[in-house]
């Protein structure tokens, strides 16, 4: 982003901003507000601190514990030496069934994936009660690195029967998609979700650090007569992706 829009953009929002909070407060403010509201858009770059304490009349101390907040929250990546730029944080309803390449989409942001195995093999034990197959059954097992704009979000292991699948070579970014084409695409789905601390292997995938936290989900999917048509389990970034409920009394 140019500085003198982004300057111009943070400008307005500043002014804004409550007059008797803590100056680097105001400034978190300003560029959250610009984040939610789009204005800032995800895969933004941000000029560096000193361009910003110069902009605003503020010290660099000022603008880099602003920057940590944001940080924190998951709105900013911050690489030291090199540059700042805006999360693709993405917002999940739970109220709706939809694949992750139309959530990607529905925020303007292009899903993609990176494949790490796809293979036809006999059902884990788990898979076997998920899906309700017997041992000696074929499924299509499928591990990917979700993205969204090129960013890693979560890994994701899907188990689908060969009957409604029968190769992983029709699946391109989006597995409903190719589900979809041959008539199963699912209607409902019974999802579970916990939160779990990234082992050694999950920090390699989707690039976070062991311990960083993780939001599992579980997903069982079901066409419109019954059958279970996918067993999916994805492993979240806990600091780019809000899951939201809307709760009624």
């Amino acid at each position: 982003m140019a500085t003198d829009v982004f300057v111009e953009l943070i400008g307005k929002e500043l002014a804004d901003a409550a007059p008797g909070s803590p100056l680097y407060k105001r400034l978190k403010a300003a560029i959250e507000a610009a984040i939610r509201s789009n204005a800032l858009k995800a895969g933004a770059v941000l000029p560096g601190e000193r361009v910003i304490a110069d902009a605003f009349s503020l010290s660099r101390v000022t603008v880099r514990k602003a920057l940590a907040l944001l940080e924190e929250e998951g709105l900013l990546n911050r690489r030291h030496g090199f540059r700042t730029e805006v999360s693709p944080r993405v917002e999940k309803s739970l109220s709706t069934l939809t694949s992750f390449s139309e959530d990607i989409r529905a925020r303007g942001l292009t899903p993609g994936c990176i494949w790490l195995s796809r293979q036809i093999s006999r059902p884990s034990p788990a898979e076997m009660m998920a899906l309700g197959v017997a041992g000696n059954a074929s499924v299509v097992r499928m591990k990917r690195v979700r993205t969204a704009d090129s960013v890693p979000i979560a890994v994701e292991n899907s188990a689908v029967p060969v009957r409604f699948l029968p190769s992983p070579d029709l699946v391109g970014d989006s597995l409903y998609e190719a589900l979809e084409a041959r008539g199963f695409l699912p209607q409902r789905a019974i999802q579970r979700m916990r939160s779990r601390a990234a082992s050694e292997e999950d920090a390699q995938h989707p690039n976070c650090a062991p311990g960083a936290p993780l939001l599992m989900t579980e997903r069982r999917c079901f066409l419109a007569d019954g059958q279970i048509v996918e067993y999916c389990e994805t492993r979240y970034k806990g600091d780019v992706y809000d899951f939201v409920f809307e709760l009624q009394r």
